[in-house]
């Protein structure tokens, strides 16, 4: 396929208040994953692999971190066509709101979007995981003489109830559309071959003719799994492409956690490890990880961590992570530190009584997300706790019954959560 008339438009998301704390300081795409990675490296790997040589990513909230990760990662050199563009939220003199759904965001930049002079606009997300083939994507919507293309996966009755629901017919063309249906309203929307997945789930991925994606922002809706695309259904050409190949959006703390820690099992569902399609991320200059005399089992380790005599297992550890002597950690996510502590830092915590960056000496932590650069003492206890009300409290916070120690966070010697 020539790609050369596709816009890729990443999706930057919006407060992403599901994943609080975790996008307190970031935008949801800029969260890392799997110990060196961020969530905007997915599409932006595959549209690379696609061979789609202009990509835009908009933004919004939080945006300054991934902002930075986009730079210092997808730079394009003088010699190349493309480009990689940041089409970041803005207040003009015929515009003074910010973006108010999926399809409000794109409205809100179509003369950049019409500037990159494409005949496809592929809008993706910026939070999910997957490893699509985006010129088969493309080709489908081509041949099937699509207006529009959603790709859909096939899903179960109780997942069903979760997502949109589209109904194809013989020749893939989406019919019918259901948000978020109750187990009646799924009457007679069954539409796939697997007798335990009959249901096609809208993965808010979409191609549309460029000409017509402006013609259908011009008549308003905010959202296109919303507004757009139902209202489409009844006067275009709307397909659906089938992708049945593994698919997360991770919308929320406990879709996050799982996803990390399946991540790290010797089955791990998705495969960073493929030869001919790797995941692309900002490439990094660290010392090989240092491991004194620890029993690890199933976890995730990438450059520059120090740790000592420890146990840990089921987890993910992140980049530059610093784990002292008789520590355990079980079903963690670790996220790592963005700089090391030289002795003279180190001289003055001690001063300023404040434990060293990373995870000290004898701690215990069970089912946790450690975000970037906290600060934990010796003696630190983290329980794992049945029915664990979700809290706020000064230096942590729980959600589905996960303990989360912020970003920069200091977590004194001795405590008990």
């Amino acid at each position: 396929m020539d790609m050369s008339n596709v816009l890729g438009l990443i999706l930057g998301g919006g407060k992403g208040s599901r994943l609080y704390p975790l996008t307190r300081d970031r935008a949801k795409p800029a969260v890392p994953l799997a110990g060196k990675y961020r969530l905007i490296d997915i599409p932006m790997s595959g549209c690379i692999h696609a061979g789609i040589e202009k990509i835009a990513i908009l933004t919004q909230f939080n945006s300054v971190s991934l902002h930075r990760h986009i730079y210092s990662t997808y730079s394009r050199d003088m010699f190349t066509s493309g480009w990689v563009q940041i089409l970041a939220a803005e207040q003009t003199y015929k515009e003074t709101a910010w973006y108010q759904g999926t399809a409000d965001a794109v409205r809100k930049q179509l003369l950049e979007i019409k500037s990159s002079d494409t005949e496809l606009v592929l809008i993706l997300a910026g939070d999910h995981l997957y490893r699509m083939d985006y010129q088969d994507f493309v080709r489908h919507h081509v041949e099937a003489g699509a207006d529009i293309s959603v790709a859909v996966q096939p899903v179960a009755a109780d997942g069903a109830t979760a997502l949109g629901i589209l109904k194809l017919d013989d020749d893939s063309r989406i019919i019918r559309f259901s948000e978020k249906p109750t187990i009646e309203q799924l009457n007679g929307l069954e539409s796939g071959h697997d007798p335990d997945k009959p249901y096609m789930g809208s993965m808010g991925i979409y191609i549309f003719s460029a000409d017509l994606l402006f013609e259908l922002l011009e008549n308003g809706g905010d959202d296109f799994g919303g507004d757009i695309i139902p209202a489409a259904i009844k006067t275009h050409m709307v397909s659906g492409y089938v992708f049945d190949g593994y698919w997360e959006d991770i919308g929320t703390m406990k879709r996050f956690f799982d996803v990390s820690l399946q991540l790290a099992a010797p089955d791990a569902p998705f495969d960073f490890y493929s030869p001919k399609h790797p995941i692309y991320t900002h490439p990094r200059f660290l010392p090989s990880s240092e491991i004194y005399g620890a029993d690890l089992t199933n976890v995730l380790l990438p450059d520059g961590c120090r740790i000592g005599d420890v146990i840990i297992s089921d987890s993910v550890i992140g980049l530059r992570s610093i784990i002292s002597e008789h520590t355990t950690l079980r079903r963690v996510v670790v996220m790592g530190n963005d700089y090391y502590e030289t002795e003279e830092d180190m001289v003055e915590n001690g001063r300023l009584s404040r434990p060293n960056i990373g995870i000290g000496a004898d701690c215990s932590i069970k089912r946790a997300i450690i975000d970037k650069n906290a600060r934990i003492g010796n003696n630190v206890t983290i329980r794992s706790l049945p029915n664990r009300e979700n809290s706020d409290n000064e230096e942590w916070y729980a959600r589905d019954g996960i303990v989360i120690i912020p970003k920069n966070a200091i977590i004194a010697d001795g405590t008990v959560i």
